[in-house]
């Protein structure tokens, strides 16, 4: 059992309205349920009851058991000065105010039928063999509430990744052209560097980027140090010491700090080393000041992918490291790469630079995003099998938080399917 059977009873009008009385006897009729706080505070703001003939308005709180209130020390915190009923499953003790008035408990396990709650355990019970609850399902629901519920859950996605954009902001004071730079280095850094390559970015003052970008090999220097490429011992390499001796230089002119730290080669495809997307980032940011005002312009995937159609240095045709010739191939950034970057940082940075200005381009994120083609894991694989099938980035993204935050955490009772399959059989 868990508070959000709550939630649902009480959000879906599943209690008998003619019948509910509080612990004390006294009758309880619903006038509005009120509006459902997914924040600190009350489960529910601005609820209407009449309480034993009195007419109340307030917030409702709700419980596993009454005595939850004192566990989670609501009686001391103002933000519960206004509830005006208690929600529980067992009411197991009296529960009282900050002021000593005592708060009416309504107990709702005496009015739920054994349908709704067999309901709620075969639901719940099936994470123990199955990918998610309701795999079973799922086909069974209106394809048009899912497409609904999955475009509400890209855009929760999308707000999920803004809060790494705006704490970017925050630490840069306010460059987008930064945080952009940022970004693209964890996209370039993919699963294995990426995390190494946004640590990195953040510790590099970009105004040096800037400064660096129409002297290609300094960018290239600056770069290739910076993110701990330069670190190879006994290499003999011309082009190698060309980029150590100006990194050197870079170093004592910007007085930068030397880095220690490599980035790792070990699982990667050649086409992913970190020599040849550090090399590919160095020639997008080459000879310009503006990536980002550039970027922020671009509404059409055509577009996008001409201002991404950029090549490691002409040194990685025939290298994929330092000082190791291999067969000559131009490493050219490809469709299904530039795909990621605008799934992982175009769109979430437009998505947060549209509300800065105060605009609303979601029409136009969505277009983007929904001709992409579907991203290859293995969650959008269980949902193909199960009979979900994936059109589109748009919908791969929606179902990666579909599953990250509702079916994995079990939280089925907010989860538009989960709901509309109890609603149904109840």
């Amino acid at each position: 059992m868990r508070e959000d059977l709550l939630y649902f009873i009480w959000k879906h009008n599943k209690l008998p309205t003619d019948q509910l009385c509080t612990g004390k006897g006294e009758t309880i009729s619903i006038k509005a349920t009120g509006t459902q706080n997914m924040l600190a505070g009350p489960d529910f703001f601005n609820a209407k009851l009449e309480i034993d003939g009195q007419l109340w308005a307030g917030n409702v709180e709700m419980h596993l058991k009454s005595s939850d209130w004192y566990v989670h020390h609501h009686e001391t915190d103002e933000n519960y000065d206004n509830v005006i009923l208690h929600v529980v499953w067992e009411d197991d003790i009296a529960v009282f105010r900050k002021d000593g008035s005592q708060i009416p408990t309504l107990e709702v396990k005496q009015y739920i039928t054994d349908q709704l709650l067999n309901g709620y355990r075969d639901l719940m019970n099936n994470s123990r063999t199955s990918f998610i609850n309701c795999e079973k399902n799922l086909k069974d629901i209106d394809s048009f509430l899912v497409e609904n519920w999955l475009h509400r859950l890209y855009f929760e996605r999308l707000e999920h990744k803004s809060k790494l954009i705006l704490d970017l902001l925050k630490v840069s004071m306010n460059d987008w052209e930064a945080v952009l730079f940022m970004l693209l280095a964890k996209n370039f850094g993919s699963m294995v560097n990426g995390p190494y390559f946004l640590e990195r970015a953040q510790q590099l003052d970009f105004s040096i980027v800037r400064k660096t970008t129409n002297g290609p090999l300094q960018l290239e220097a600056l770069l290739f140090g910076h993110f701990g490429l330069l670190n190879v011992s006994d290499c003999t390499d011309n082009h190698y010491l060309q980029l150590q001796k100006e990194y050197e230089y870079l170093v004592h002119k910007f007085g930068l700090n030397k880095n220690g730290s490599k980035p790792e080669f070990f699982g990667l495809r050649p086409l992913n080393f970190p020599t040849i997307r550090i090399s590919q980032l160095v020639n997008l940011y080459e000879g310009t000041h503006s990536v980002f005002s550039k970027l922020m312009g671009l509404n059409k995937l055509e577009e996008i992918y001409q201002a991404f159609e950029i090549y490691a240095g002409s040194y990685w045709d025939d290298h994929y490291t330092f000082g190791k010739v291999s067969k000559k191939r131009v490493k050219k950034i490809s469709k299904k790469f530039i795909d990621l970057v605008v799934i992982n940082t175009l769109v979430p940075l437009k998505f947060c630079y549209a509300r800065h200005l105060g605009k609303d381009w979601n029409e136009e994120l969505v277009a983007l995003v929904s001709q992409l083609g579907t991203e290859d894991n293995s969650i959008i694989k269980n949902f193909d099998k199960i009979g979900s099938k994936t059109k589109n980035a748009l919908e791969s993204q929606a179902k990666l938080e579909l599953y990250t935050n509702y079916c994995a955490k079990n939280k089925c009772m907010q989860c538009t399917v989960g709901t509309q399959l109890l609603n149904r059989n109840t």
